[in-house]
């Protein structure tokens, strides 16, 4: 591929951005950053966390956010741009069948996140991405219309008949067998890259995006240059365009070396 003209990059955080081992971002990915920035090139987050756990990394002076995997994308000013709910059906029907079943499961809201049922591997999942672990639900005062993003603690061999069954109008992903992402029916990234191109007037083109996981596959895709860190799944590298370093080894600065970005 010859070197892209780029006018916007979109960034995932865990394991793109943000180590798993330090929880701190490479200094070659500061300078990225801020060098492209500098350049004139969006730089916009795109996340499957909750628009109220992404404080930590918003030092980055990022031009925007696409948070809950695509379901919920502001301007770097607050500005909401889009918004897209999951199906109210299938928010009751998790409640119903975990009255049913054993089922652990996070809601996230515009708010707030509570979950239920917190076994200790989930407890070690949210320190591996150094999270605190969300307060419990009251599963009889949910707000079944305001929920962005559901976890949904089952493994991926459970997933499409949980999904067929329960929540038939949504969408599953998943960056770990611990758990899926669930968001709206056909929402992704993908649509918040989409989102971002017509508020910034940048072609697809002109795009490029770096991820690691299931849920950043989309949007990798959907981009002219999509990058897999080195530490990526590996279905993430089989679809990408680029496979870089990891990201404990300056990945996003070495790719945007390698394309001729900075």
């Amino acid at each position: 591929m010859q070197n892209p003209t780029v006018k916007a990059v979109f960034f995932d955080i865990d394991g793109t951005l943000l180590s798993f081992k330090t929880h701190k971002v490479a200094q070659s990915t500061e300078k990225a950053i801020a060098d492209l920035q500098a350049k004139g090139i969006k730089t916009i987050l795109s996340t499957g966390r909750s628009i109220n756990s992404i404080d930590h990394i918003k030092y980055l002076n990022f031009d925007g956010y696409i948070t809950f995997n695509g379901g919920y994308c502001t301007a770097k000013d607050g500005e909401l741009l889009f918004k897209q709910c999951i199906d109210a059906d299938d928010i009751r029907g998790i409640l119903a069948y975990a009255k049913e079943n054993t089922l652990s499961f996070s809601f996230m809201s515009e708010k707030e996140i509570g979950i239920h049922d917190v076994t200790p591997e989930i407890a070690g999942m949210y320190a591996h991405v150094n999270l605190p672990v969300p307060p419990l639900i009251d599963v009889d005062h949910v707000d079944v219309s305001s929920i962005l993003q559901t976890n949904i603690f089952l493994g991926p061999e459970q997933e499409s008949a949980f999904m067929a069954a329960v929540m038939p109008n949504s969408t599953a992903s998943r960056w770990t067998p611990l758990f899926a992402d669930v968001n709206a029916k056909n929402q992704s990234k993908k649509v918040g890259i989409d989102v971002f191109c017509k508020h910034f007037g940048i072609d697809l083109s002109e795009t490029m995006a770096f991820g690691d996981g299931g849920n950043d596959i989309e949007m990798l895709k959907h981009v002219n240059v999509g990058v897999a860190m080195g530490n990526a799944n590996p279905e993430v590298k089989a679809i990408a365009d680029y496979v870089t370093d990891d990201v404990d080894s300056d990945g996003i600065w070495n790719a945007l070396k390698h394309f001729g970005v900075l």
